[in-house]
């Protein structure tokens, strides 16, 4: 066994969670900037026209971009295998299926943190169908992203490897978590972003992706979320304008799956 090998995964590992957690530090929390502003009822939407969030997308699509580099180049194909070597082959364990649970975790603790009087940015309605949105957006993009990547897994078991549909769960989850909560405390999204990172960690830990895999399926995550916020007051301010709304339905899309979601305000 390699001395190096140990320090490079934890270095690899670091790295993505400080391309994730930097965007959670700098980005500013001036409310006249935010995709959308402090709701209290579903009509008042003040920036539907903001502009495309090009700037925001950058470092996911950097992150994409890897994870896309990964499937044709040898040498991170390479490093692929030296990763999976250290955490699978040289250092075999029992499976730990929490990464189940975490991909969901950072979006419930916007629940709970409202439901304990620490409000977030929207109400129960609005943060709902973003958070919808959001899932739709990222669960499509992986569904066809997986489906014509066709990359078999690295315990052979499908080839439904690129992306990480978990990780791209728990960092679309993480990105929610912090746009709600940014404006109370940045350190709700580097909580958030570091339970995304451990799931993504446990994904490979379970030897059923590669890193590749790993980074991009962050990507994806953090591109949904950031696309949700900027879309959302667009479809308001389209469908509803001056409307008092407080029962919405909007489309679905999970695993292959198209269908219908409703959040009512009571």
């Amino acid at each position: 066994m390699h001395l190096y090998k140990p320090s490079l995964t934890f270095m690899l590992l670091i790295s993505i969670m400080q391309t994730a957690v930097s965007q959670v530090i700098t980005d500013t929390t001036n409310t006249g900037n935010s995709a959308v502003t402090v709701a209290n009822n579903c009509s008042k939407t003040a920036d539907y026209k903001n502009k495309f969030p090009t700037r925001a997308l950058i470092m996911p699509g950097i992150m994409v971009a890897y994870g896309f580099a990964t499937i044709k180049s040898d040498g991170l194909k390479h490093l692929n295998e030296e990763i999976k070597e250290e955490i699978s082959t040289e250092h075999p364990h029992k499976l730990i299926h929490a990464d189940n649970y975490l991909q969901f975790a950072p979006a419930a603790a916007v629940y709970g943190l409202n439901a304990f009087g620490i409000k977030g940015k929207h109400n129960l309605v609005d943060r709902s169908l973003i958070y919808i949105l959001s899932n739709v957006i990222v669960n499509a993009s992986v569904s066809v992203t997986k489906k014509y990547a066709h990359q078999l897994r690295p315990d052979s078991s499908s080839y439904t490897s690129f992306p990480s549909g978990h990780t791209a769960e728990a960092f679309a989850s993480a990105e929610f978590l912090r746009q709600e909560y940014k404006d109370v405390s940045p350190w709700y999204g580097v909580a958030g972003y570091t339970v995304a990172a451990a799931t993504g960690y446990l994904r490979m830990y379970n030897n059923k992706h590669w890193f590749g895999d790993i980074v991009a399926g962050a990507g994806f995550g953090i591109a949904s979320t950031k696309i949700a916020y900027w879309l959302y007051p667009k479809i308001q301010h389209l469908l509803f304008k001056n409307k008092n709304v407080h029962t919405f339905i909007m489309p679905s899309y999970k695993q292959g799956a198209f269908g219908l979601c409703m959040v009512k305000q009571l």
